[in-house]
């Protein structure tokens, strides 16, 4: 894989509660140096994205529910229209959590589909946040974001004790074949994390680390 490719697979991110404008334009402007799939900002931060970014084919992502995931349906369906009427061209939701570990299954499917349906054909993601999460739990939120119409299950927040592992993105991905496509985020800080979870089936990668990485390709 070369640099190109790689970093078409990234969506160039940064979510942390101390992102200055300033920060998120140096973002935007990395993501369009080397061609990122997208930038991942926090929803106050979509409408300076989309200006910086518009017509380049870097898409502006954006997070729901985040990073908790303990926000309502209803809530985190306004949070999808909010975003993407601002200019948001992908939604990156985090499931409830808590409803997966009681084993409320039906919960965490409404929730889902409560902002797959606000999105309205807007491509949405589906972070299982995989750290609290035993094998099972993760294949569960996997086929619930299937029946739910969602386009990607993803990992992890990165805010949660643990980041992406190729043996949750393999797990993932053999849970959703080819019907969803898998984003790998949390803890990829090198080429060689990246190059794990692509082996592993990653199609996306969340990284704030993208130049880092991509400088480590080897030659």
């Amino acid at each position: 894989m070369n640099r190109k490719q790689l970093a078409k697979m990234m969506d160039h991110t940064i979510l942390k509660a101390t992102a200055t404008p300033a920060q998120v334009e140096q973002i935007c402007r990395e993501a369009l140096e080397i061609g990122a799939a997208s930038v991942c900002i926090n929803p106050c931060n979509i409408e300076q994205a989309r200006r910086l970014l518009d017509g380049s084919g870097v898409r502006v992502c954006t997070v729901i529910g985040f990073p908790l995931g303990a926000n309502t349906p209803e809530v985190k369906a306004f949070e999808t229209q909010d975003a993407i009427r601002r200019g948001a061209e992908e939604v990156d939701m985090v499931i409830n959590v808590g409803a997966l570990l009681a084993g409320d299954d039906e919960t965490v499917y409404r929730d889902i589909k409560a902002v797959v349906d606000a999105a309205a054909g807007t491509l949405t993601k589906v972070i299982i946040e995989t750290c609290y999460l035993s094998d099972d739990q993760k294949k569960t939120a996997c086929e619930l974001a299937m029946r739910a119409g969602a386009d990607f299950v993803k990992t992890s927040t990165g805010f949660g004790t643990g980041g992406a592992t190729p043996h949750d993105v393999a797990l993932m991905r053999g849970v959703v074949g080819s019907k969803l496509q898998v984003k790998a985020s949390g803890g990829i800080r090198t080429y060689k994390d990246a190059a794990a979870v692509v082996e592993a089936g990653a199609d996306r990668l969340g990284v704030s680390a993208s130049l880092t990485i991509l400088q480590g390709i080897p030659e």
